[in-house]
């Protein structure tokens, strides 16, 4: 099963050099391949899970048949930075650390290689994951306290141990991956990378469980971006211990939604966005030109699998989510379940109906006007809002567009380059059944505040709504790829008709290596 899915991506081979010493687009690649790959096996997955009850790791197949076949970068272990990664980046599996060589063991917490030290060699330690596995382990903003390995009785100086010891002695650069809780997720973790560390001390001692135990601590290299220190900030605003430097309102959407959303600036003296009514829906203010989707009939929510659910036939055969709301892949359209449908609201196919998932705050940008962000991490794949507003026809977006340089409006007639895209996989790009476009202007909710991107991390995806009134079609933004707290949400806005393409242009600062200067 794993094997057909692999082959269908027909997928590029990296060349040695690119294999043993990535950069960033590399790093990118792989890391996009293997969230794919989880995600559809999991999806497969789903199924045999609701009638077995086994537990399965989709991410450990997945990690196992990239490594197998290639599809890897950074695998000469190295003392220091990799390249393609940055401070602050964050991964939900240790498997994805492994195929991008940040940290090759899947278990082990510490990673080690040789150095020939004369005509001898020995260990030294090249990275750690302190995600609190050991009890013991003690962490701080800028430094932390390591315990070694070994569990259930008297640590020994061998292995890993012996790496740290000697990496203590030599001053080496260590690169920390520090496991967090997954809000998301009670059970799972988030990891982020922190940056580079050194030992600065070591020693034996009884720990809470009798046993002697190596300890080791390390600090921060100076000059390094805040990464860990921005996440424990973060956890500060959410209990209230600190107040969020700048913040306007705590509540942009006065309680309209499942989570507060800030309103924040600590660039300038700009109090607010202009007035607008907040509205979490959008709104038709003539019918649809087309028959509605009337759904399912399902008494119970909608499993995987139930070959009698309309809905999960129209998708395919298949949920178009796994668990945690995270989207399989971009389709030309998803068919969720809605109001006609039987169903309650908590059946795993109304995403998009749920209400936000992650705190978000709308903050003053550098020079590109408000834009929107995360507290949370955002895992690929994560559902983060619908666009809403009023929907209007393309005559009256027309006579809206260029009259305000923020005009708040989305344009679903525009050209638009599927993000997921892999070669030989180009047939999952949106695909609206009419060309529809939504004015935010004076009502809307937070995505009237995406900005663009020429190097987006969000996409936006078709959803079909089963209601037996009216065609109920509606815009969904999903994430492309693992989202750092505090990292600007944005999307593509789309390209224009070549006989359009000298209305209404403006110039992008967006800031990616990528852009093409301007957008529409």
């Amino acid at each position: 099963m794993v094997e057909n899915i692999f082959q269908s991506y027909n997928l590029v081979q990296f060349e040695a050099a690119r294999l043993y010493d990535g950069d960033k687009d590399c790093v990118g690649y792989v890391l996009l391949v293997f969230n794919l790959l989880r995600r559809q096996i999991a999806q497969l997955e789903d199924t045999k899970e609701a009638t077995s009850g086994q537990s399965r790791r989709p991410d450990l197949k997945t990690g196992n048949v990239l490594m197998t076949k290639g599809i890897r970068t950074n695998a000469k272990k190295r003392v220091g930075a990799v390249p393609g990664v940055e401070i602050g980046d964050i991964f939900f599996f240790r498997m994805e650390l492994c195929t991008i060589g940040l940290h090759a063991p899947s278990m082990a917490g510490i990673d080690y290689m040789s150095v020939r030290i004369s005509q001898d060699e020995e260990p030294i330690a090249v990275s750690i994951v302190s995600s609190g596995g050991y009890e013991d382990d003690v962490d701080g903003d800028d430094g932390l306290i390591y315990t070694g390995q070994g569990k259930e009785m008297d640590q020994k100086l061998e292995r890993g141990n012996l790496a740290l010891e000697k990496s203590l002695h030599r001053g080496n650069d260590i690169r920390v991956i520090r496991g967090i809780k997954d809000v998301g997720n009670p059970t799972g973790k988030v990891y982020m990378y922190d940056g580079l560390y050194r030992i600065q001390e070591s020693w034996l001692e009884k720990g809470k469980s009798g046993s002697n135990v190596f300890r080791y601590k390390l600090g921060r290299l100076p000059g390094q971006p805040e990464a860990y220190k921005t996440w424990k900030k973060i956890q500060q605003w959410k209990d209230g211990t600190i107040t969020r430097f700048g913040i306007i309102l705590p509540d942009l959407t006065s309680g309209c939604e499942t989570l507060p959303v800030s309103l924040v600036n600590d660039v300038d003296n700009e109090k607010g966005p202009a007035y607008f009514t907040y509205s979490p829906n959008l709104k038709y203010s003539k019918p649809a030109p087309r028959d509605p989707f009337v759904g399912c009939a399902c008494n119970g929510a909608c499993l995987p699998g139930n070959e009698n659910c309309d809905c999960i036939q129209k998708n395919g055969g298949y949920l178009p989510h796994i668990v945690n709301g995270v989207i399989v892949s971009q389709k030309s359209v998803i068919y969720e379940c809605g109001p006609s449908c039987q169903c309650p609201p908590t059946c795993r196919n109304r995403v998009s109906q749920g209400g936000l998932r992650v705190r978000l705050e709308v903050f003053m940008t550098k020079d590109k006007g408000w834009g929107l962000r995360s507290w949370d991490p955002i895992r690929a794949g994560a559902f983060i809002c619908v666009y809403a507003g009023e929907a209007v026809d393309d005559s009256k977006a027309q006579e809206l567009a260029g009259e305000n340089e923020e005009d708040h409006i989305f344009d679903g007639s525009r050209t638009y380059q599927p993000v997921e895209i892999l070669p030989g996989d180009s047939n999952n790009a949106p695909n609206l059944p009419f060309p529809l476009v939504i004015n935010a202007r004076n009502a809307g909710n937070v995505a009237r505040f995406i900005n663009h991107s020429c190097s987006p991390n969000l996409f936006w995806q078709p959803v079909l709504r089963g209601n037996s009134k009216e065609f109920d079609l509606h815009i969904a933004f999903y994430a492309i790829r693992h989202i750092p707290p505090m990292t600007e949400l944005t999307y593509c806005y789309g390209m224009v008709p070549p006989e359009k393409a000298d209305c209404g242009k403006r110039k992008c600062s967006c800031g990616s290596p990528k852009c093409r200067g301007f957008f529409y």
